[in-house]
């Protein structure tokens, strides 16, 4: 009797698990995974899209290709100046403010300073009883958008008829 002993044949690296270890990079108070490429990577902040990015990596001479955990302290600054000054590097075409209300000036705002604009905005509108703002306090679109069909629960979340009516039905043959 002789025992048949298979060996084991060794697994391909495409079905290996990969186990990469990544950083976590803090950006403008945004945490950006390490294994991003640096074109992926910006646009985890808030205000920086794909066009900015790409922008931002061809000023800067930053490889787009490069990973978020591979940058230098030094780049990392250069980034945050450029982000916190960007109104004055970008064409007019980029910048997410422009003709602001207050000033008339282009601005390009980024993160928390964003956020509070548009929440300074949404409040004047609603201030000055403008539709927009109307809207904005119902909850409604303020773009056009229909509301026959859509739109039904936005804030408060409905109870389903049916569920109740099973309920009720229950209750029903109890008594019975």
């Amino acid at each position: 009797m002789t025992k048949l002993v298979q060996e084991k044949k060794p697994i391909p690296e495409k079905f290996q698990e990969k186990k990469e270890m990544f950083s976590i990079v803090r950006i403008m108070q945004h945490d950006i995974p390490g294994n991003k490429n640096l074109l992926t990577g910006f646009t985890y902040i808030k205000g920086v899209s794909w066009s900015i990015s790409n922008a931002l990596c061809k000023l800067l001479k930053l490889d787009p290709n490069k990973k978020i955990s591979e940058l230098s302290k030094k780049e990392i600054e250069e980034v945050v100046n450029f982000l916190e000054n960007a109104s004055t590097k970008l064409p007019v075409f980029l910048t997410n403010r422009r003709k602001d209300f207050e000033t008339g000036k282009n601005y390009h705002l980024v993160g928390s300073r964003l956020d509070m604009k548009e929440e300074f905005d949404i409040r004047r509108l609603k201030k000055i009883r403008s539709y927009r703002g109307v809207r904005h306090a119902l909850g409604q679109p303020t773009r056009g958008q229909r509301t026959r069909s859509h739109f039904r629960s936005k804030g408060k979340k409905k109870s389903v008829v049916g569920v109740k009516k099973a309920k009720a039905r229950e209750e029903k043959e109890k008594k019975q």
